[in-house]
């Protein structure tokens, strides 16, 4: 018998005894929160994020200043750039959580591939209005669980054991995020 076989056999053992427990579900779904965009757009900013909350008409002409001096990949195959060699993506998103300030990726149309968002040292998200929600159990219920899922809560950061802050280890350096009301 493997280790794996003795430790799975030992914990059938265990849970064979146990009581049937039946595990609560009643916590919270939603939250009431009187303006959705304002608060996230707060709660990126707190990530370092850089925000910009624009009038639909006015997303366009900001996307293209902002990407004007930049090789970028853009996920709907326009102006697509090697992978090694852009300086960003610009994307959508599935949803966003107004009270973690995260931007949900399915990857789906517009959104890129996972490497696409994580590879590029600058990553700008465009977010509509109607697609940012209160909370993570709302986010979830909005996501299709067979696709696969970037959460995203700020810039790449991590600290180091003397706890100086290192931004773009693990993905983007900059993100800058446009939300479209």
């Amino acid at each position: 018998m493997s280790a794996r076989d003795e430790i799975l056999a030992r914990i059938g053992k265990a849970v064979a005894r146990a009581e049937d427990v039946e595990i609560p579900r009643d916590y919270r779904t939603t939250q009431q929160v009187d303006d959705l965009v304002g608060l996230f757009a707060e709660r990126v900013d707190d990530y370092r994020a850089i925000v910009h909350v624009l009038p639909a008409a006015e997303v366009p002409a900001k996307i293209d200043e902002l990407v004007a001096a930049r090789r970028m990949i853009r996920p709907d195959g326009d102006g697509w750039d090697d992978l090694d060699t852009a300086d960003g993506v610009v994307t959508t998103c599935a949803v966003a959580v107004a009270e973690t300030g995260t931007i949900v990726l399915d990857h789906g149309p517009g959104q890129g591939t996972r490497a696409q968002t994580l590879v590029p040292d600058y990553h700008l998200c465009v977010v509509r209005a109607d697609q940012v929600v209160s909370c993570v159990p709302e986010a979830i219920a909005r996501l299709d669980p067979t696709r696969p899922l970037t959460w995203i809560s700020g810039p790449s950061a991590t600290s180091d054991i003397e706890l100086n802050r290192v931004e773009g280890v693990h993905g983007p350096r900059t993100l800058e995020v446009i939300i479209s009301t």
